[in-house]
């Protein structure tokens, strides 16, 4: 038997490393996000991804978080909006040496949980970005992540992992499938409809022009940098690591994410061709993804079979997801939408039937986020449509915002002109 001190090491490593993962995933959509695009709007993205990443961070540290794990009337009645150690923490890096005892009992550091938990919201946003790479305002895509990351997902996870009505009933999400994954793919399909496709995406007589990735290896870089991020999300979300049964169980956890991804893949790639009509390698990369997003709700299942099942079903929901927004005239960039938000529906309900869940209030959760987390994301979008915009004009879309907006190229020709030449 471990002490409750190297309990209380092991837990809190375990927040930062597992976290320190799920931040790097921030590097994967940047990746898969600036391969997808054209080469004129890549920089745009770069700076999208860490500014998404900064402004969910500090908007989760002075709201988000308080709203989803704290209660609002006694943050309210305390006047406490910032987050910070707890009084027996502060008390011990102070040099009092008594607080000890009561901050090893609470098992791992408070501000380890904060990090762990905030790097969850970014992952949220950085869904959002890629839908709607190309064409929407950078400073109206700032203000919409400060929103959802304050406010929208804090409350979807106070509904459920806060302990909040979700919970009590039952509702079983153990990573995020619906709760991370869905509300980003949510609110990224309110944006979709409200900013529109792209200019020459869909021909006039309904056919779709395709606009290939301008990096397939970045592309792929990215969606294992995912990949690799998606052991810390799941295997941190064990929230612990210090007994023998949590070490057993994170082993798992990380085998059937990793059985989840690579089923999905195989999977996409097998049926992309009666799907989308050909063999196609980025079919398959976003069934990877949607593998990895179904087996999200329920990766601490023992039977890891059930993995191969749900992450394979997963990436065939993913492709048949992207033809189907196709058909709807729908433009999502990266494929966001039918991999995170459709896999995720999918893996959420998957709970019921491999790890115990209740369908009903699986169904129940998918239905009740989905409409929150919709209508106010919509309703936001409509809003600073009204007010500020959210499309860039025809002529900056057209030059490419990275020339119209940042004045510079993430892909510049070196060229010597003749008056140049010192020869």
């Amino acid at each position: 038997m471990v002490s409750d001190e190297v309990r209380f090491i092991f837990n809190t490593f375990s927040f930062l490393i597992w976290g320190g993962l799920v931040m790097w995933m921030a590097a994967g959509f940047t990746m898969l996000e600036s391969g997808s695009v054209r080469t004129k709007n890549a920089s745009v993205i770069c700076l999208k991804n860490v500014g998404l990443y900064s402004v969910a961070g500090i908007a989760f540290y002075l709201i988000g978080y308080n709203l989803m794990y704290v209660d609002v009337g006694s943050v309210i009645g305390s006047v406490r909006f910032l987050y910070g150690p707890s009084a027996d923490e502060i008390a011990l890096l102070g040099g009092n040496a008594e607080a000890e005892a009561a901050v090893v009992a609470n098992g791992y550091s408070v501000m380890s949980d904060w990090f762990f938990q905030m790097v969850f919201v970014a992952t949220a946003a950085s869904i959002v970005s890629g839908a709607l790479a190309e064409r929407v305002k950078l400073w109206s895509f700032f203000a919409f992540t400060l929103v959802l990351t304050a406010v929208i997902y804090p409350v979807v996870g106070a509904w459920t992992w806060g302990g909040g009505w979700l919970s009590q009933l039952g509702f079983q999400d153990f990573a995020g499938s619906t709760i991370v994954h869905g509300t980003g793919g949510w609110a990224a399909l309110a944006g979709l409809l409200v900013v529109g496709p792209r200019r020459g995406k869909f021909r006039k007589d309904g056919t779709v022009r395709a606009t290939p990735p301008s990096s397939i290896p970045t592309v792929t870089l990215g969606v294992f940098i995912l990949w690799f991020g998606w052991f810390g999300f799941n295997g941190g979300s064990v929230l612990a690591l210090g007994s023998v049964a949590e070490a057993v169980s994170m082993s798992n956890v990380l085998v059937n994410t990793n059985l989840g991804g690579a089923a999905g893949f195989i999977a996409a790639l097998a049926l992309s061709r009666p799907i989308l009509g050909r063999v196609d390698l980025l079919g398959g990369l976003n069934g990877a993804l949607g593998g990895l997003v179904a087996i999200t709700a329920g990766p601490d299942i023992v039977q890891h079979p059930w993995a191969l099942v749900i992450g394979a079903i997963g990436g065939i929901v993913c492709i048949a997801a992207m033809r189907l927004l196709e058909q709807l005239r729908v433009d999502d960039v990266v494929g966001a939408v039918p991999a995170h938000l459709f896999a995720g529906v999918w893996g959420t309900l998957a709970v019921s039937i491999a790890a115990g869940g209740n369908i009903g209030v699986q169904l129940l959760g998918v239905v009740s986020v989905g409409a929150f987390v919709f209508v106010l994301s919509w309703l936001l979008w409509m809003g600073l449509e009204k007010t500020v915009g959210v499309r860039v004009s025809d002529r900056v879309e057209q030059l490419g915002q990275d020339v119209a907006e940042l004045g510079m190229e993430a892909y510049p020709e070196f060229v010597i002109m003749p008056e140049d030449d010192e020869a």
